[in-house]
């Protein structure tokens, strides 16, 4: 698993609204300036994690961008597959993304690879927002 640059900043974003007053509206700039995110890029990502349920957005020259859930209902996980796919090293050890790979004919390496899976998924399947709050 390598993470994209899309699911690093939608973390960053999250870890940034995560911190403000939960009933506070934050721009969009405001989260860009302070997260370093190229603003059109972030538009794109907040779009996304807004369809997915983990923000709401406001319009209008008070509005903005807030959390749609407590940070402790939001793992580091679903984050990830949300814009990066499968959590596993390869796509047949995966266990929402399954496809056919040349290494299942290797049994062995497939058993070392989806223990790799499984400690990478209990990990971030065990973290969430709150925690890196």
């Amino acid at each position: 698993m390598k993470l994209t640059r899309r699911s690093e900043y939608a973390l960053l974003a999250l870890t940034y609204l995560g911190r403000a007053a939960t009933e506070e509206w934050v721009p969009l700039g405001r989260i860009a300036e302070a997260q370093a995110i190229p603003l059109r890029y972030l538009e794109h990502i907040v779009a996304a994690m807004c369809r997915a349920g983990y923000l709401v957005s406001s319009k209008g020259q008070h509005g903005g961008y807030r959390l749609a859930r407590k940070p402790s209902e939001i793992t580091i996980a679903e984050v990830i597959r949300l814009f990066d796919g499968a959590l596993a090293p390869v796509e047949s050890v995966s266990k929402y993304f399954y496809q056919a790979t040349p290494i299942e004919r290797e049994t062995k390496m497939l058993a070392v690879l989806g223990n790799i899976r499984d400690y990478v998924a209990r990990t971030l399947e065990g973290t969430t927002l709150a925690d890196i709050l």
